[in-house]
């Protein structure tokens, strides 16, 4: 089917509610304007080097999970159980002769005697501090450009992060403090990440683009995790924290190098390329200005069909990025390099299926055989309900450790789907606000990374394989109502409220046109 009048595939220029859904503009085909090559292209390293980024924010993000299963004292924080409880799985069954005693550590290496409530509450008090900059993080990256704002972001974190063994030796206050403070600076930079994409991204590559520098994230808990374990193992947790943070500031230099808000400020990109992005974009490519129409926003059912939806998600996956490698100890009884190799290897499955699913969708569009619609909630039904019952299966696999990875494993890695889902539809339904959108959206969607540890937390008190049972079921149950609530409310369309001035005119004139008078 043809692009008609500059508007999307697979869909009429005004379809029965009104709405116009521009995707691909019109182009004069010619030599400027004909599609550049992706290999070395400036749109290709920015999603590179937002790749890294995003591995070392989750880096720095999840370095806390793992290494709070060296810097507690297990023999102080466990609660008084009798024998029945807390070891309904065998220790020796993992070749682990220490039980979920903490591991050694070097001479020297404090350690701390958190209950398992007090450790919930650390483990979520990054996104205490991660809720409250989303939304300005996301109108400010809109108004003046992403690259100040992820790139700030991503460097005031892992400052932060080298002052973690200091603010521990002061007390678990001191550090619930020092970890919010490093979610208020990481807020910014998915907002940021989005915002920049509004201007870099052309329609029919949005879903792999965003998906391969999204990706990182896994990624980044993947080689985080285990990296963590060998480091706490060897140099003792401090160094876990010294190391993510001066990671974060490499990246950081180079980032402020390399990288420039839009195409037609980056003194490296070609002008075949400039030409191909911003005429592929078009007048959604801008800026917001200050003023959004937020009325309309608060009103937009579309948009609460995204944030339902990424709130449900992101409850299973925060769960396990932040509980995991304590179930892992408290339950299945690995040991610390076992735990973090194991706690990291859902995320290889995410991160592959994430990339691919990215480029899966962008077929399907460039073919024309889906509209952004049917594409966008495909491929969430298959990331958020599959994995749900995955996660069902952990809750029942008892003691087996093989089970319990194997499920974990698919679970999390059939979620990378909703990579092309749900977690990209702000930059469908409305481009031009796409920045302040994935804010809003970002901010609900953190909910469950405060609230989930701390339910775990209380869940599991008696380390049981029942409250584990109750933790993994009840991800499962949300996340399958974040699939239902998506695929009845959700929309790949252009909102009428999104649209720039003049196309909303065109849009009223159009759509006068077709009433009888």
């Amino acid at each position: 089917m043809a692009l008609q009048n500059g508007y999307s595939i697979n869909s009429t220029p005004l379809d029965e509610s009104g709405e116009t859904t521009p995707l691909l503009k019109k182009q004069v085909v010619d030599v400027d304007d004909s599609v550049p090559p992706q290999c070395c292209s400036a749109r290709y390293n920015l999603a590179i080097m937002m790749f890294f980024g995003f591995s070392v924010v989750y880096g720095l993000r999840v370095n806390l999970s793992v290494a709070m299963v060296a810097m507690v004292n297990g023999t102080n924080s466990q609660p008084t159980l009798n024998s029945s409880v807390g070891h309904e799985c065998p220790v020796s069954s993992h070749g682990n002769n220490n039980g979920s005693q903490t591991p050694d550590q070097p001479d020297g290496i404090p350690q701390y005697s958190w209950d398992s409530p007090t450790q919930g509450l650390l483990l979520g008090a990054f996104f205490f501090g991660y809720l409250v900059t989303q939304i300005p993080g996301g109108y400010l990256a809109g108004h003046f450009g992403g690259s100040i704002f992820l790139g700030g972001g991503v460097l005031g974190t892992a400052a932060l992060t080298l002052l973690t063994p200091l603010a521990a030796q002061q007390g678990p206050y001191w550090l619930f403090g020092l970890r919010a403070l490093e979610g208020f600076g990481e807020g910014v930079t998915f907002p940021a990440m989005m915002a920049m994409w509004a201007r870099w991204a052309p329609p029919l590559e949005r879903s792999r683009l965003i998906s391969l520098s999204g990706s990182g994230a896994n990624f980044g808990a993947f080689v985080a995790l285990p990296l963590t374990g060998f480091i706490c193992h060897s140099l003792g947790w401090p160094a876990v924290f010294y190391m993510c943070g001066g990671a974060g500031c490499v990246w950081a230099v180079f980032w402020f190098i390399l990288v420039s808000d839009q195409p037609g400020t980056h003194p490296r990109i070609s002008t075949r390329e400039k030409h191909y992005i911003i005429n592929s974009i078009g007048k959604d490519g801008g800026g917001h200005g200050w003023s959004v129409p937020l009325l309309p926003m608060v009103l937009s059912v579309p948009l609460w069909a995204i944030i339902v939806s990424q709130m449900c998600a992101n409850w299973g996956y925060y769960t396990l990025l932040t509980s995991l490698p304590t179930y892992m100890d408290t339950v299945l009884h690995f040991d610390l390099r076992q735990n973090a190799f194991l706690s990291a290897l859902p995320y290889l499955g995410g991160w592959a299926f994430s990339v691919i699913s990215g480029v899966v969708a962008d077929s399907l569009l460039e073919k024309e055989l889906l509209s952004v619609t049917a594409v966008r909630k495909i491929f969430t039904i298959t990331g958020l309900l599959l994995p749900a019952a995955f996660l069902v299966a952990v809750g029942f696999s008892g003691c087996s450790g093989v089970l319990a990875v194997t499920f974990l494993t698919l679970s999390t890695t059939v979620g990378g789907t909703s990579a092309a889902g749900v977690f990209i539809n702000q930059i469908d339904i409305a481009p031009r606000y796409a920045g302040v959108l994935l804010g809003i959206t970002n901010t609900f969607a953190t909910i469950p990374g405060v609230v989930a540890p701390i339910i775990t937390g209380y869940l599991t008190k008696d380390h049981s394989l029942a409250g584990w049972r109750n933790v993994f079921c009840l991800s499962a149950g949300i996340s399958a109502g974040g699939a239902l609530v998506f695929t009845l409310f959700g929309s790949g369309k252009v909102q009428k409220w999104a649209l720039a001035e003049e196309d909303q005119e065109q849009a009223e004139t159009e759509r006068d046109g077709l009433i009888p008078t």
